[in-house]
């Protein structure tokens, strides 16, 4: 990745000098550095230490891939985004970061559901991908397309107090390729039987830990500096501090690109992670000046507040109190009679909880409190307590 055309203004040296100055890094792999492009997919947890740490280090061109848009709830791990970028898509918020910390690199940017259809082009002009995804589909399909485009894929998972890293699909100074992620799970398990981390939750610094090791390989994928994590599957545990380094290899029935090969194009992810692969139909919402009428007017109705606790105390609109966390558990409680409008602090959560109910129970009357609560107050009630 190397490019001897490669030239930094003074301003530039000065920012990278730290790098410059390490003799086995030096130059040369700074140059490597601003050459390279690396597509990050997913700007979360572990994708806001990876975009933050690479944006510094002078990642030349740097992709960013996400569809969702900032809800309170990330703000507990995902340090791009502040306050202020609630509600807002993912990719302009990290862009706006990420230019305030390094004026001197490029960022693409990819505000879609990376998919079977886009994922090829989007992957193919990069020359790194880091993987911070959290779901078994896009994670299958990020490794497939990044084997099938030649790309090496710098993986990274995290999951209440564990983490997880490795280096896919990387050919060494020998140009022997090693294994990726089929290698180590050649099919996923079976549905629900691994929970997302909006199930379990997660502790807030371990994808800050996590996220930076993955940048680390990002950076010595680049440059050639050190040894990766290629052939090796590193596991951290928050909670004991205790890590684990697994060593794993090339296996020959590996069905992408193991000796008789069957997968030649990418498939259809969901179907073959167990879950559906319709087209939903856009979730019904509704305003808090229609809530305000159904409320006035006596029209039956349920209301679920899946807030945490501690928020529904400072204020609340008499809801019958039911958290994100544990929405599943309690299905039984929703009414599938009337009207039940689900609703949090700004939306997303509650949006992420008609998402399960329906996908898992299939409840077909759930509403959406456009805004939540604070739209509410903002609206109707502007003396009553904000947060």
């Amino acid at each position: 990745m190397a490019n001897d055309t490669i030239q930094f203004t003074k301003e530039e040296l000065a920012r990278y000098n730290r790098h410059i100055i390490i003799p086995e890094f030096g130059m040369e792999a700074q140059k490597k550095l601003k050459a390279a492009k690396v597509l990050v997919i997913g700007s979360g947890g572990l994708g806001s230490p990876v975009l933050l740490y690479l944006a510094a280090a002078g990642v030349g061109t740097l992709g960013i891939v996400d569809f969702d848009v900032v809800d309170d709830s990330n703000l507990q791990r995902q340090v791009l985004f502040g306050i202020d970028e609630i509600g807002k898509p993912k990719v302009e918020a990290a862009k706006r970061r990420l230019e305030s910390l390094n004026p001197h690199i490029k960022i693409n940017l990819y505000n879609t559901h990376i998919n079977s259809g886009n994922a090829l082009d989007i992957i193919r002009d990069y020359d790194v991908v880091a993987d911070g995804t959290d779901n078994f589909p896009t994670r299958y399909l990020v490794n497939d397309a990044s084997v099938l485009l030649g790309k090496p894929n710098v993986y990274a998972s995290i999951f209440q107090f564990e983490g997880q890293v490795s280096v896919f699909n990387y050919t060494n100074a020998k140009g022997e390729l090693g294994p990726n992620y089929r290698d180590l799970y050649p099919t996923p398990p079976p549905p629900g039987l691994v929970p997302s981390c909006a199930e379990g939750g997660v502790l807030g610094v371990l994808p800050g830990i996590v996220g930076s090791l993955q940048a680390s390989e990002v950076i010595k994928v680049i440059t050639g500096v050190g040894e990766t994590l290629s052939g090796r599957f590193f596991i951290f545990d928050a909670l004991n501090f205790e890590t684990r380094t697994f060593k794993i290899k090339r296996n020959p029935t590996n069905p992408l690109n193991g000796e008789n090969p069957t997968i030649k194009e990418l498939i259809d992810y969901e179907q073959f992670c167990g879950m559906k692969a319709v087209e939903k139909s856009p979730m019904k919402e509704i305003t808090v000046s229609e809530l305000y009428d159904m409320q006035v007017n006596g029209e039956p109705f349920q209301l679920i507040d899946v807030r945490e606790p501690h928020e529904y105390d400072i204020v609340n609109l008499a809801g019958e109190l039911i958290p994100l966390a544990t929405i599943a558990a309690n299905a039984d409680r929703i009414s599938r009679d009337k009207k039940v409008i689900v609703q949090c602090k700004l939306g997303g959560r509650s949006a992420k909880a008609i998402q399960e109910l329906e996908e898992k129970f299939g409840f077909t009357n759930l509403y959406n409190l456009k805004g939540g609560i604070m739209a509410y107050i903002d609206e109707l009630e502007p003396e009553w307590t904000r947060y």
